[in-house]
């Protein structure tokens, strides 16, 4: 099993290559989106920390994986997810292929994350977040229900940086 986050990689909704070690020695904040969710409109708040942290040196790096492993939230494809998500939210942080985030068929990240974070870690619905630290271990996660403008979240991303 992989010791850090750097060891994955994914592709960009383009379906490039993105392999998570280009972004070594920087807190990543992974996050399973969807874009027909009740939690959808956390989009801005994850645009508005990627446009305050992430254009540091060595700055927090905000990544968007869509899944449409909970109700069916996320039936586009690449090219439909890019769109919605600059047209309705601005978005100009990594968004990445869609993937599967449980089960069997899990994306090897999203599993990793979840053995790292224990059994209540694991995605139960769109959007739970992976704060990892500039070592590339998991640092904390949040569930769905916690906004990503939240002061528990602010503290953690700034322990990180």
């Amino acid at each position: 099993m992989a010791a850090t986050v750097f060891e994955f990689g994914l592709r960009t909704l383009t379906g490039e290559p993105y392999p998570l070690a280009a972004l070594a020695g920087r807190p990543l904040m992974i996050v399973n989106t969807a874009s027909k969710c009740g939690f959808t409109p956390q989009y801005a708040a994850l645009q508005a920390i990627w446009a305050k942290w992430g254009k540091q040196a060595n700055g927090l790096v905000v990544i968007g994986v869509p899944s449409n492993d909970f109700g069916n939230q996320e039936p586009g494809e690449a090219e439909a997810i890019g769109e919605f998500c600059e047209r309705n939210y601005g978005v100009t942080f990594p968004m990445m292929e869609k993937v599967h985030v449980k089960g069997p068929d899990a994306d090897p990240l999203f599993k990793w994350l979840g053995q790292e974070g224990g059994f209540l870690s694991k995605p139960r619905w769109n959007f739970y977040k992976y704060l990892t630290g500039r070592d590339g271990r998991l640092a904390t996660w949040f569930p769905s229900t916690t906004a990503p403008d939240s002061a528990k979240v602010t503290r953690a991303i700034e322990g990180q940086l």
